[in-house]
């Protein structure tokens, strides 16, 4: 159970929050252009625009998740000594 309580997100608190975050600008950057571009340009073109802006979204968040936060500075404890 200990080795189970021990496993952690890779990229820490601060990763998942940021990419989080970074998802979610995305996604309203995505709405704005829908928005924005809902008169002007055909539907095909709009979906393609926001599929793109979705996708950059999705592989921003998940680079930040995987890739973001590095080692964490907590110090990790020793194994306890089962008597």
């Amino acid at each position: 159970m200990t080795l189970f309580l021990s496993i952690a997100v890779p990229g820490g608190t601060v990763g998942v929050v940021a990419a989080a975050a970074f998802f979610i600008i995305f996604l309203g950057v995505a709405f704005i252009a829908y928005k924005l571009l809902r008169k002007t340009v055909k539907m095909a073109v709009r979906i393609v625009i926001v599929g793109i802006i979705l996708a950059v979204a999705a592989a921003g968040s998940i680079a930040l998740l995987a890739l973001g936060g590095g080692k964490s500075d907590r110090p990790t404890p020793r194994p306890s000594r089962v008597r």
